[in-house]
C-alpha cells in the first residue's frame, strides 16, 4: 500500500508518496533537513549546495555505519566459532573424564 505524506525541507514543502508509513517517511525527512539546515548554519551557500553536502554527510555516516556493522558481524562470527571450539573442548574433556573415572574403577 502506497502511503503519502507532506514533508518541509529547508523551508519547501515535498510531496512524497512510498511503501513504508507515513511517521516513518517524517522521520527520514526530518534527518535530512536537520543536516540541511545544518550546513546552512555554517556558512553562506545556496541550498542546493547545502543539499550536496548534506547528502554527501549522510552518505559519510551510512558508510561508517555499514563498515561498523560488517566489523560487528565479524566479530560476531568469530565469538560463534570461539564459542563452538569451546564446546568441543569441553566435549572432549567430558569424555576424557568418563574414561578415567571408568579406569580407576576398574583399576
Amino acid at each position: 500500500m502506497k502511503n503519502k505524506v507532506t514533508v518541509t525541507i529547508a523551508g519547501q514543502e515535498y510531496h512524497l508518496v512510498a511503501t513504508e508509513d507515513a511517521a516513518y517517511m517524517k522521520k527520514v525527512a526530518g534527518h535530512v533537513d536537520a543536516k540541511v539546515n545544518e550546513v546552512l548554519a555554517g556558512g553562506k551557500v545556496s541550498t542546493s549546495d547545502a543539499a550536496i553536502l548534506a547528502a554527501l554527510n549522510i552518505a559519510d555516516e551510512y558508510l561508517k555505519e555499514v563498515e561498523a556493522s560488517e566489523n560487528l558481524r565479524g566479530q560476531l562470527k568469530d565469538y560463534l566459532q570461539e564459542a563452538t571450539n569451546l564446546k568441543m573442548e569441553l566435549s572432549e574433556a567430558k569424555r576424557e573424564i568418563f574414561k578415567l573415572q571408568n579406569q580407576s574403577k576398574k583399576g
